[in-house]
């Protein structure tokens, strides 16, 4: 039977670049997005990739729009899951960003943490009894960051926020292979990777313009091969390997407080 492969952030990046990928395997792809455009042509890549490499018979890709910074938009989503797919055999929590300047969603969390934490916990927390592994980006910005769990509207600078989300990423893989045992979890540095990704003008260029970046094909590559390959459940991977991340991300206690916290923010706590 074909793997459910669910990839958030699948619109563009790295989280295209590994639903061409799992495609090409045969898996059954759902791609989760927020833009409309951006997801309508991801879905054609990714059906050209099942129609060209993939064996018979062919599958569509399910296409779901959910806007991360909207919590009632995530509920419906993993509401969708539920009701289509009796497993998830990975989940590629892939979905995030960062936003130029500080924002409160509506629901009252500070945007950058939410749309890479917060609305990742509640997704996996209300599907965890069908999913088989969960493969969360993050990134060696975590080393900028602590996430304070007594917090998740507090002030802080594009760099500052995206640093503490990140190291929320790591914290919450970590957590979940304690707590849920019966997942693989694990979460990844993918490289400084080519992509639209920033806040300002210099930042953008950066990151679409620098020579020695990753591509997304690269960093994809390496999110396919956690989700395939046997892993250190609970690890941060660079490269194929475990590291251990920054003290402040490795903290068990951090990990206990900030699920808490989480639980009790998206409501799963209830």
């Amino acid at each position: 039977m074909d793997r459910i492969v669910v990839v958030t952030g699948a619109s563009s990046g790295i989280g295209l670049a590994a639903a061409e990928q799992f495609a090409r395997q045969g898996d059954q792809l759902v791609l989760v997005g927020r833009n409309p455009a951006k997801l309508a042509e991801a879905a054609k890549r990714v059906h050209a990739a099942v129609r060209i490499y993939a064996p018979d018979p062919y599958k569509e890709p399910d296409v779901q729009r959910a806007d991360f910074d909207d919590l009632d938009q995530v509920r419906k989503l993993a509401a969708h899951l539920e009701r289509t797919y009796p497993r998830i055999d990975v989940l590629a929590s892939n979905a995030g960003g960062m936003v130029a300047e500080h924002r409160i969603t509506r629901d009252g969390f500070e945007a950058t943490m939410q749309s890479n934490h917060l609305a990742a916990f509640l997704l996996t927390g209300l599907l965890h009894d069908r999913i088989g592994r969960l493969v969360v980006t993050a990134s060696r910005a975590h080393m900028r960051g602590k996430p304070d769990p007594r917090d998740f509207a507090q002030k802080n600078t594009s760099w500052q926020a995206y640093s503490k989300a990140k190291a929320a990423n790591i914290l919450f893989a970590a957590e979940a292979a304690r707590r849920w045992p019966g997942i693989t979890s694990v979460s990844f540095h993918p490289g400084v990777v080519r992509s639209d990704f920033g806040s300002g003008k210099l930042t953008r260029f950066f990151y679409r313009f620098a020579p020695f970046l990753t591509t997304p094909e690269t960093a994809g590559e390496l999110l396919v091969w956690l989700a395939d390959n046997p892993v250190v459940n609970g690890a941060y991977y660079v490269g194929h390997q475990p590291r251990r991340p920054s003290r402040h991300a490795a903290d068990p206690q951090r990990a206990h407080d900030l699920w808490e916290a989480s639980l009790e923010a998206t409501g799963l706590g209830e």
